[in-house]
């Protein structure tokens, strides 16, 4: 049998030669568990005559990868294996990379199709030894195999469909194209981001250093004008925007609803649901990026809305095509008043906004109930299309979550008096993902620029082999994550001045108010590595003063950025020239705070030099990124033990790294105990082998109490002055439990009650990830089944809220007197 090298030269396939090359990866990972001989005898198995090297690379590690089960290290093990090969493809040195990259030739049209922008090549070509000397490639050893995988689909720039760059080569094209002469910065942020510290989102490694740098991650629109020259206007916006790999978030208010008249045709309206499958079509159209990721548009829309009804059934499964647009995101954008209506069982009104001026505009605050005042008066001029029950309203929108887990809950009057863009006007939706709330109007399309604080790389682990393994002396490190998160807004505010704006109206809202969203990926896994259960009053804390101090610093950051370069130009007027920062928008003062950093200092400080900034905390979902750095997403718990990741290679299963941790250290990581874990998909609630210290560390958020998982998210809230994409999580919802979730969201303050509603599959986590199963019936007290063990107990329970809608079943019901 014989193997085809990259030079074309020919070689018999020998055993030792494999077993050889998959041993030299094996350095540092955990002998008692990773075998490279047991490795190396499937990939011979695996072989036919004329493989190539670069096959047998790919089968090695996709055999290593196979085993993770076994012990994560399998993980580092396959991507060695996997990058090793990659460096046989890309030089070595960064400079070289990039001239291939700037004089790249399409093999289609053999014409010039550069990937490198000019101004950046220029940069590379002028530093290209300091540069080169700043990379450590040792660092690309710090991926998993499926966070490199997710890097060599999307991210690696590629030629000729083969990734032309390697991870810390990208990394370094992301610092250049943000900081092009400035080596300092260059220097900084590359070390940063190689070291996994943090991330900037994925536009920006998408694109930074190319020749269309579209960094922004999110677009925030108002619909032009209720007008065909307007609704068109704004479609052609987010087709350039999503081409340029942007997600859109779309307020459609002001359209007229269904059977409205047209005074310029006499005729009639066909309402908002025509023109939403226009934009539906549109998104499948133009994708991301050209490919990169498909195109994505959240449409929002208040709940007084004629249309209301017809819009919460456009995802639907079923009924007439011609009244879907499945591709679309809904949103409710959701004022304070109808939800009191919700909770009396009152009536609700229903209007078409060109009937009803200023409607949109308005919103309540705790001293002025603008929008109840307008609303009201409305209905008694009798300007309403239609009076309807208001829980008849709210029963259809729980119906369309549980059917497709949106639309969206955010709730306008907290949206707009917690804002410090509130100054500005009225703030009238939120993004694709529900955590960015931005001013936007005709002339000015809200922009983010995002990034993620990666939180495990903050847990200081003692050295020594004894000391390592006691969570107990394991400590977080505020100091260095408030020196990564200085860096990274002042990363975020570079990007708003080299990025590439899709539309005119994009820069000129950028350049005035100069927003930025700092989140963090991994909170449940920092719990875990400290020791801490997701519930615990010592993890609530931490979350807290993780939060505090990322806003303490990127407030520190644009104060001083704003002291060299000058306030953002619409700075005055704002809560925080006046002196009230985000946790004062709640009702906090310093004395509510941790102490830990000088908040009354820095109030002063920005009252005399202001803000460069004007928006700074908004932690997004960090799906694609998180799983890059081997991260949970953002401040999610685990949703399982026990993970399913799909590569173009297939499907496979992984096991908590840091559950495996803590049953290595006690000698409980067995045979027995693994399938244990496959048979109860992912749970260790019924493991008995497992110490009940660590089954509450290890429960996954199917096994939390709801309540805890908003709390948690208010605490948090009091330092975001964005929003947060907070998922809601029910493994069966039932209509009762889901209304009694968003009013209890809703009464503790929160900005965004729901992003999706996630609820738990049916079906067992093990089938169709290969795993063998033969040996299970032979386990102790662990039968075969399918569906889950775990009962779930701890569900939201309308008897726990003092929120819980009026019933006449509940006689401690709040809702009214009766």
């Amino acid at each position: 049998m014989n193997v085809v090298k990259r030079d074309g030269t020919v070689e018999q396939v020998k055993f030792d030669k494999i077993s050889s090359r998959i041993r030299k990866q094996t350095y540092a990972l955990n002998e008692d568990y990773v075998d490279y001989f047991q490795v190396a005898q499937k990939v011979i198995s695996g072989l036919y005559d004329g493989v190539t090297s670069t096959e047998l690379d790919q089968l090695s590690a996709e055999t290593a990868a196979s085993m993770i089960t076994t012990h994560p290290d399998y993980g580092k093990l396959a991507a060695r294996i996997i990058i090793t090969s990659l460096y046989k493809d890309v030089a070595k040195e960064f400079s070289v990379v990039a001239k291939q990259l700037y004089e790249y030739i399409n093999p289609v049209n053999n014409e010039p199709a550069g990937l490198i922008s000019d101004e950046v090549y220029a940069v590379i070509e002028k530093h290209a030894t300091e540069l080169n000397a700043m990379i450590v490639h040792d660092r690309d050893f710090n991926f998993d195999y499926f966070g490199y995988k997710t890097l060599e689909k999307s991210y690696l720039l590629k030629r000729n469909n083969k990734p032309a760059e390697t991870p810390q080569q990208m990394y370094m094209r992301v610092a250049v194209g943000i900081w092009r002469d400035n080596l300092e910065m260059v220097q900084k942020t590359y070390d940063m981001l190689s070291q996994g510290l943090f991330t900037h989102a994925t536009p920006t490694l998408f694109n930074s250093g190319t020749k269309r740098p579209q960094m922004s991650s999110c677009f925030l629109l108002d619909v032009d004008d209720d007008s065909i020259p307007g609704i068109y206007k704004t479609l052609s916006d987010c087709a350039k925007i999503s081409q340029s790999a942007g997600g859109i978030g779309v307020n459609i208010h002001k359209i007229r609803a269904k059977g409205s008249y047209i005074k310029g045709t006499n005729g009639w309206s066909n309402g908002i649901v025509p023109m939403l499958r226009v934009f539906n079509e549109t998104a499948r159209y133009v994708d991301q990026g050209g490919g990169k990721r498909k195109g994505s548009i959240a449409v929002y829309l208040e709940p007084w809305h004629g249309d209301v009804f017809d819009f919460l059934d456009l995802r639907k499964n079923h009924g007439k095509e011609e009244m879907r647009a499945r591709d679309l995101f809904l949103a409710l954008w959701i004022p304070d008043l109808f939800m009191k209506r919700v909770e009396e069982d009152g009536v609700w009104t229903l209007f078409s906004p060109e009937a009803v001026p200023g409607l949109i505009d308005a919103y309540d605050t705790p001293e002025h109930k603008a929008f109840t005042e307008l609303y009201e008066k409305y209905e008694a001029e009798g300007k309403g299309l239609k009076t309807v029950k208001a829980r008849e309203l709210w029963e259809k929108v729980l119906t369309s979550q549980i059917e497709t887990g949106t639309p969206y809950m955010l709730y306008k009057d907290a949206a707009n008096y917690k804002s410090n863009q509130k100054n500005l006007g009225t703030i009238k939706s939120s993004n694709l993902c529900t955590e960015i709330l931005e001013y936007t109007d005709k002339n000015e399309i809200a922009v983010c620029n995002l990034a993620s604080i990666a939180l495990p790389r903050y847990v200081v682990i003692p050295t020594g082999k004894v000391r390592e393994k006691d969570k107990k002396l394991r400590k977080f490190d505020f100091q260095r994550l408030y020196e990564v998160t200085y860096q990274a807004t002042v990363n975020l505010n570079q990007v708003i001045d080299v990025n590439f704006y899709p539309t005119p109206e994009t820069q000129h809202s950028n350049f005035k108010h100069r927003p930025i969203g700092l989140g963090v990926q991994g909170l449940a896994d920092t719990f875990a590595m400290m020791g801490l259960a997701f519930e615990s009053e010592e993890a609530r804390k931490l979350n807290q003063d993780i939060f505090e101090t990322i806003y303490f610093a990127a407030l520190t950051a644009s104060k001083d950025l704003a002291q060299t370069y000058g306030p953002y130009s619409s700075f005055e007027g704002s809560p925080a020239s006046q002196g009230s920062l985000q946790y004062d928008l709640w009702g906090l003062t310093e004395n509510d705070l941790s102490g830990m950093w000088d908040f009354s200092a820095l109030k002063a400080e920005i009252k005399q030099f202001g803000l460069r900034n004007s928006l700074l905390v908004a932690p997004m979902p960090t799906a694609s990124t998180a799983q890059i750095l081997g991260n949970n997403e953002c401040f999610e718990p685990f949703t399982s033990n026990l993970y399913k990741r799909n590569t173009l290679s297939g499907e496979y299963a992984i096991v908590n790294k840091h559950l495996v941790e803590d049953l290595v250290n006690n000698g409980l990581w067995t045979d027995n105990v693994r399938m244990k874990l496959f048979i109860n998909n992912g749970s260790v609630q019924d493991i008995e082998e497992i110490p009940s210290e660590i089954r509450e560390i290890y429960k996954t958020v199917w096994e939390m109490k709801g309540k805890s998982i908003l709390e948690m998210a208010r605490d948090r809230n009091y330092f975001i002055d964005q929003s947060q994409s907070l998922n809601m999580f029910m493994a069966e919802p039932t209509m009762t439990k889901l209304s009694s979730a968003h009013f209890y969201g809703w009464k503790l303050g929160l900005k965004t009650g729901m992003y999706y509603l996630r609820t738990k599959p049916k079906a067992s986590a093990i089938k169709g990830l290969g795993i063998d199963t033969s040996g299970m019936q032979s386990l102790d007290k662990a039968p075969v089944v399918e569906a889950p063990k775990v009962e779930i107990t701890t569900e939201f329970n309308p008897e726990e809220f003092n929120s819980a809608v009026c019933s006449l079943d509940n006689p401690d019901c709040e809702a009214c007197g009766s």
